[in-house]
Parts: C-alpha cells; structure tokens; sequence
C-alpha cells in the first residue's frame, strides 16, 4: 500500500497546471518528480526566439482574460509587469473598412435570453430558437465568430451556460499581455519549482502509470521507470487516452470524450514594416484587432508597440479547409487571405515578408489541439474527474477548472493549485489527526 501521506508524488506534464501543482507541493514539504513528454517546460506556452520576430512571441496562447487572480499573483510575485490591449478594432468587409462595434448588434437581447435560461442547450440551439430570423443575421454572425473564434468550440456542442458565463455582466472581460511574454512566467514557476528541490525529467513522454502495492509507478516509453505514492496527469485531454492508467482512472479518462476540446492555427507575420497603418484608405496605424469575412477572420497587432508583426487566428469548422497543409503552404494561405483583406498585391506582401510561423496545434503530438471549451456536459465529468478515487491518480490542467475561463492559461495555473491542495487534504483525511 502506498503511504497515507504521499512523500513522493509523480507529476506528468510540465505545463502551467503541472508546475503549479509541483510548487505547491514542494511547499508543503512533499518530493515531486515531473516527467515532461517535451524538451522544455511550458506545454502549449510556446515562446518563439526574439531574434525571429523582434520580441517575445507567442506561439501559443498570448493574453491574459479578465481578471485571472492566480495568474496576476504570479506575475506580482516574478515581478513581471502587464501590458494592456490598447489601440481601435476594425471590421474589413468586402474591401470597406469600418470601425468594430465595442458592444455589437443587439446584445442586451442576448444577455437577457442568456440570463433567463433555466437549462442548459447548445449555442447552435440557442441561435436556432432565439435568433432565426434575418433581423439578427448581424448577431448571429458575431455569436459564431466568438464561439468559433475565441472559444474554439463547435457552436452544435458549445454550452450557452458557457457562453454565459463568458459574457454576462461582464462582457470578454479585461486582456492583457505578460511584457517579457508567458515562457517569462514559466520560467520563474520552473526556476522556483528547481529551487525547491523538484527533479525535472524533461524529453520523456509517459507510456503508463500503474497502481502497486508498493505505490504509483509511471513507466516511460524508453523503458525508465519512475517510482511514487501518487501521480498528477497534468496532460491536455486527447492524450488522456495515450497514457495506460489504473482502471478507475482509465474510467475517468474516458469521460473526457464528453467534454469540447477544439484546434487553432496560429500564424505570425513579420515584415520590413508596418504596411497596414494605411490600409483601405484608412489611418490605422492604431490598429488593434482587424476582423475580416475572409479566410482568416482575425488578425491583431503589437499596438502600442511597433513591432512590424501581424498575428493571425483561424479556428473552428474553418480550419478543416487546411488541416492537410503543411507549414510553408500555410504561410501561403495566410499571406493570400492578408492580401485580399487589405487589397494589396500578394506578391508584394512576400517581397517584404521578414519570418512566418504558422503553428498547427492539432499536429502537435504533445497536445493535439489547442484548449478545451464548455458542453453541455463539461460541468458533471469535471466534478467526477475531481478527487482520486483511492487509486492515489489524480488529474488536472485547464480542461478541469471549473470557473468561467477554461482554456485559459488562469484556468491551468488554478487547477493546478488546486489539484495539489485536493492531494494534500486527501492524504490528510486518510491519515487522520496526529500528534506533535
């Protein structure tokens, strides 16, 4: 049997979720061995070198959402500094440019249908029932980019109690950027997590984890072992299936089919200089957010700084179009859609294209997607999923946070803090009160 006070816990993944969880741990006085599928730490916090596009880029997620309490607390603490989103949002329609509605079309009809619902339905359903006629194609519109864009959801699966919680009373809430980007905060979760004497076995991707009587043995796929008395599956949901587990939480595994995981492709453009700040006849040069009815809906800038950096988002049923492309032909298709939005020869976009990524994430064998999104059933398999049920396996990362913004990087530093706590005050019942 394993120990009722777990002196050595195995942590699989070194992404936000996992690191916090490691710290917490270590804290409480408890050794922690992380075993981490990628060379680095971060997961799908994916810093790109300066020197490609002249700053800290993100490969992976770039912005802080709301009000993020465990995130802005860690930033304080690595003495990491918040940039606020600034700068105007433009619609592109058609070749006219126009400025974005900071409200949209009709959202007090939206708010107040979202607020008086008494169960749950999918986006899709909600829009069907509510929103059909042609008076909200506008709204419709709107609510499916957001959905498909923001949430990387698939509005027929899509929780309009997720939507809810996302918007009301509070709208997108209030973003920002880490100066120095997310792999800075990383680093200092990871720096701290060494200094409190965690092992981090990075490079090693986990075959399976088995319960004995002598406690949690993880094994890898290059045949090392790694012993402990309980584990932390801090891995995104689709490689939940990849990692053999106990059966009660091979059980639990399964259950995540259930809840919404989506895909993203990134793009970054960097160019000789910012072309775009004359754009359709336009002064943009404060350009923040352009959103367009093209082939990649929207693209943002660095404002107020003036990096000569484009980053573009596609997500949602669009991305099907070109899954199959690799990452120069999916420069191609972004530069194409740049082009035609700004009406501008493609040729010419090329000619003073700097460096380009274009990051698939669904090609990613480490996460095989991008970030979760709320269904209908994603509230009931994160309460089960909570806990060990005694097989001293527990799981965590952002698709468990059971707050408003799952598939945040809030979300995954939260869980993780949380699952540790849980882990601790598990162990704790079990061994019922001691003496001092």
């Amino acid at each position: 049997m394993s120990s009722t006070r777990p002196d050595h816990v195995l942590i699989v993944g070194a992404g936000a979720a996992g690191l916090m969880a490691c710290r917490e741990l270590l804290r409480a006085g408890k050794r922690v061995t992380i075993l981490e599928a990628r060379h680095r730490c971060g997961g799908r916090i994916y810093p790109l070198p300066t020197s490609e596009f002249g700053y800290a880029a993100e490969g992976g997620p770039e912005f802080i959402h709301g009000e993020a309490p465990q995130t802005r607390s860690l930033l304080r603490e690595a003495g990491l500094k918040i940039s606020p989103i600034e700068g105007v949002r433009w619609n592109v329609r058609d070749g006219i440019f126009s400025k974005a509605d900071a409200t949209g079309p009709d959202t007090d009809g939206l708010f107040q249908i979202l607020s008086e619902l008494e169960s749950d339905l999918s986006v899709l359903e909600l829009i069907e029932r509510h929103f059909s006629g042609k008076q909200h194609d506008e709204l419709r519109r709107v609510i499916l980019r957001m959905v498909e864009g923001y949430d990387a959801a698939d509005p027929a699966r899509a929780s309009a109690f997720g939507l809810r919680d996302e918007w009301v009373g509070r709208g997108l809430g209030n973003h920002g950027r880490v100066v120095g980007g997310y792999g800075a905060l990383i680093e200092f979760l990871a720096s701290q997590c060494r200094g409190l004497g965690a092992s981090m076995q990075l490079g090693l991707p986990v075959k399976a984890i088995e319960r004995n009587a002598g406690g949690i043995t993880a094994r890898c796929i290059d045949g090392r072992t790694y012993k402990g008395d309980a584990a932390i599956i801090a891995v995104p949901l689709p490689l939940l299936s990849a990692i053999e587990l106990p059966r009660p939480a091979q059980q639990k595994a399964a259950m995540t089919t259930g809840m919404g995981f989506g895909n993203v492709v990134k793009f970054l453009l960097r160019f000789t200089a910012r072309w775009w700040v004359t754009g359709g006849g336009k002064d943009l040069t404060d350009l923040s957010f352009l959103f367009t009815d093209l082939a990649i809906p929207t693209w943002w800038t660095q404002y107020p700084s003036e990096y000569p950096v484009l980053t573009g988002w596609l997500s949602g049923s669009r991305i099907q179009t070109v899954m199959h492309l690799d990452e120069t032909k999916l420069v191609e298709f972004a530069v194409s859609s740049l082009a035609k939005a700004f009406e501008v020869a493609e040729a010419d976009l090329k000619r003073n294209l700097v460096s380009a990524r274009a990051i698939n994430w669904a090609n990613d064998p480490f996460a095989q997607g991008a970030y979760s999104y709320v269904t209908l059933e994603t509230r009931k398999i994160q309460s089960l999923l909570r806990g060990s049920n005694g097989d001293d396996v527990f799981f965590s990362g952002e698709a468990l946070y059971q707050g408003r913004d799952v598939g945040t990087v809030e979300a995954a530093l939260a869980s993780g803090l949380e699952t540790a706590r849980s882990l601790l005050a598990a162990r704790q019942r079990v061994a019922g009160p001691t003496r001092m």
